[in-house]
């Protein structure tokens, strides 16, 4: 019986990896877009859902992991010879699963780098556009008052 379930945990561990490729996938392709001054905030938007999606695959294929865990890491305990070479497949695979989670983490604060600059150049080109405008708006008031003559009084006495 144990046999499945650690069979169900290595099928898991491996389906993490592909996950984890994809999000690293989708990383590349969110740098990419941070990357290009003429990003399109939908295509952007579409990257972040789809780590979302992969993200949550990812909850699912833990938790499921932690359940199946729970039910057979006392008989693993307790007859490690008889599952040393499951044990040892699922160690190598989680050695995997911690790599690639940490050049995600690498990806992730890059990005997030990229992103706080991109905003910073959106704000900036939002100030200076908004003081062109008030440029512009000043010019032709002033242009207005060119042609205007305020009244004046004459003092017809002598």
């Amino acid at each position: 019986m144990p046999e499945n379930y650690l069979m169900i945990m290595i099928q898991s561990l491996k389906k993490k990896i592909e996950v984890l490729d994809c999000i690293i996938d989708a990383d590349e392709r969110q740098k990419i877009g941070l990357e290009d001054p003429s990003l399109d905030p939908d295509d952007f938007d579409k990257i972040v859902e789809e780590k979302a999606k992969y993200i949550e695959h990812l909850d699912l294929l833990d938790q499921g992991f932690d359940k199946l865990f729970e039910r057979v890491k006392d008989q693993l305990n307790d007859n490690r010879e008889l599952y040393k070479d499951d044990i040892k497949e699922m160690q190598k695979l989680i050695t995997t699963v911690t790599e690639k989670s940490n050049k995600i983490q690498v990806q992730e604060a890059r990005n997030k780098e990229l992103m706080t600059q991109k905003f910073a150049k959106v704000h900036k080109q939002a100030r200076d556009v908004r003081a062109s405008q008030q440029a512009v708006n000043q010019y032709y008031q002033n242009m207005k008052k060119i042609n205007y003559i305020d009244p004046q009084f004459m003092d017809n006495k002598k």
